[in-house]
């Protein structure tokens, strides 16, 4: 082998991958325009930030916090506000295709139809029942997780092994979740029609001689079997939030309450619940939210077939799959309204923290 056979099989292989010289000399121009734009932001920064700072007088706080919030109002206004205003307007209309009066060609344009695709939502039967699933999802998800990660958090509070133990609930928290829905639908739910059954569940009803159970057909249990997953997740949030707050507990008020012969269940509502209510509150917000945003869960399991559809999963198919997007603006306004009494509800359970205190 020649000393320029070895670049010239490289070249090859090179030009094979596709990392030829033009890739290479493209790639060269877009990492130089990233360059020179990040430069340039940082110049047009450093020049106002200065410009700023030589201001004098009463008004130089009032300068300066305008400068340092600016960018942040004019990023959520970009990156929010405007998406959002944008898909509102978008599910009061509909995209239709209508020839032009002149040259009969077919174009696409946008009509105003009010509340015509909210009504679709409502009023169509598979439509009506990812809403209905949506709401169902947002009450026992967070319900469920809060009242196991709380009843974890005082049993195994103090306890021997706690670290351990509190570790193992909280490591589905490490996992994503179409990692725990592939664990979960090809380990624990699995079915065979005929055969030996491979999932764990149905493997154990069988040697206890029941008949295995298809976990993600069978309507309407399917959807609480999904539900099922996100609240294992969500366990171990609830449970290492909830027993901070706990641990924050003053002992003397326990201490003094055992004294007046409280017993431990009265201590528990009577102490413990009421001093960790915003922590309470908290979570429950939280996961709620994290509820109505699931989509990963339905998707890679059943894609919303048999009864189990959600908002989200079916905001994609309308949006995404099927072009219908004004469709699936109208669902995510409806996945927003259901937002909107969570966080008030937050913000007011907070403000009265704030007074008593």
């Amino acid at each position: 082998m020649t000393s320029t056979e070895v670049p010239l099989s490289v070249n090859r292989g090179l030009q094979m991958a596709g990392l030829d010289a033009q890739f290479w000399s493209t790639q060269g121009s877009n990492l130089l325009l990233a360059a020179i734009a990040i430069l340039a932001f940082l110049v047009v920064v450093s020049l106002i930030m200065f410009g700023a700072d030589l201001v004098r007088g009463a008004i130089r706080d009032k300068v300066q916090l305008v400068v340092l919030i600016s960018p942040v109002l004019l990023l959520l206004a970009i990156g929010l506000i405007w998406p959002a205003i944008d898909t509102i307007w978008l599910s009061f209309n509909d995209v239709v295709e209508q020839p032009d009066p002149v040259t009969g060609i077919y174009t696409t344009v946008t009509q105003f139809v009010g509340l015509d695709n909210y009504v679709f939502a409502f009023s169509d039967p598979t439509t009506l029942r990812s809403v209905i699933n949506t709401f169902v999802w947002m009450v026992l998800v967070p319900a469920l997780s809060t009242g196991i990660g709380l009843a974890y958090a005082v049993f195994i509070d103090r306890a021997k092994g706690e670290k351990i133990l509190k570790s193992l609930v909280f490591m589905p928290m490490a996992i994503s979740f179409v990692g725990a829905s592939v664990i979960w639908g090809a380990i624990m739910y699995d079915y065979n029609q005929v055969g030996n059954q491979t999932g764990t569940i149905n493997a154990v009803l069988d040697l206890l001689g029941f008949n295995p159970v298809n976990f993600l057909v069978d309507s309407p249990w399917n959807t609480f079997y999904l539900i099922v997953i996100l609240v294992w997740i969500q366990t171990g949030f609830a449970m290492v939030i909830i027993s901070a707050a706990i641990k924050g507990v003053p002992v003397e008020m326990n201490e003094a309450a055992s004294l007046d012969g409280a017993n431990p269940w009265q201590r528990f509502w009577s102490i413990t619940v009421p001093s960790i209510r915003p922590t309470l509150v908290v979570v429950l917000t939280t996961i709620t939210i994290a509820s109505l945003k699931v989509y990963d869960i339905v998707r890679t399991l059943t894609q919303g077939r048999n009864g189990t559809d959600i908002v989200a999963n079916k905001m994609y198919v309308f949006g995404f799959v099927e072009g219908r997007e004004p469709l699936g603006a109208a669902l995510a306004v409806i996945l927003f309204l259901f937002v909107i009494p969570i966080v008030i509800y937050n913000v007011r359970s907070l403000n009265k923290v704030k007074e008593t205190r």
